[in-house]
Formats: structure tokens, sequence, C-alpha cells
């Protein structure tokens, strides 16, 4: 069984600032999953769709796999995961908002790790006394 790289981050003691799994989970305060097709119907697409030579019951279809989370972060931020599937027959719902779910997370990494390093910054900054004069 391989390690995980929180596994090895333990293991090897790396003990200093960063963003953890458990701090994105920390940041998120809400999850909506669901289907460009329920979206779609929502907001009447129907009766507004931009081709009508297009065959409207197939481009509902294909929006029906394609799921989408919204996740909302602490501060009202909100980012989105989403999750295409090929072929109709292949659609699973739960693994398509867990994938979904899984690509909106990956974006807030990168979040956190900007505003912990903003943080670690200012507290730098605030401990730097200048030059030494001898």
């Amino acid at each position: 069984m391989s390690e995980t790289v929180e596994q090895e981050i333990t293991r090897k003691n790396l003990i200093y600032p960063r963003v953890t799994p458990a701090d994105i989970d920390a940041a998120i305060v809400a999850e909506f999953c669901f289907t460009a097709s329920h979206g779609a119907q929502h907001a009447g697409a129907a009766q507004a769709w931009p081709d009508p030579h297009y065959e409207c019951p197939k481009a509902f279809q294909a929006l029906g796999l394609l799921t989408f989370c919204v996740l909302v972060l602490r501060n009202g931020f909100t980012v989105t995961g989403e999750s295409a599937c090929a072929s109709p027959e292949n659609f699973d719902a739960e693994l398509g908002r867990r994938i979904a779910r899984d690509n909106a997370k990956a974006k807030v990494w990168p979040l956190l790790g900007y505003a912990l390093k903003e943080k670690l910054t200012e507290a730098d900054s605030r401990n730097y006394s200048g030059p030494s004069v001898d």
C-alpha cells in the first residue's frame, strides 16, 4: 500500500505552517451539486434555446451528463468543480458529484495557500527590525 501525501508529511515531520485537508474542509460552509440539465430547466432554457434546428432532447440528455459542484467558503467566495461523462451508460450521479466536489476542492488549495503566505509575510515584516548597526 502506498503512502498518502499526508502520511509522508507526518513521517518527515514537516511541521511548519501549511494548508491541510482539514483546513480545506473547514473553509467550506455550503455545497451545492446539480447537473447542467437541472440548471437549464430551472433557468427555462427550453424556451430560449439559441439554435432552433438543434434537437433539444439530445441537448438536454447531454446536459444531464455534466455535474457541477459549487462550494461556498467561509468568507462567501465560491468555487466550482465539474464532472462530465462522455457515455450516458456510464453516468453515475453519486460519482459525478464526488468528482465535481474533488475538482472544486482542488481550487480551494491555492486560495488558502495564498492567504497563508500573506499571513506569514505580514508576520515576517512585523518581526523585521531592520539591518543591525555595529
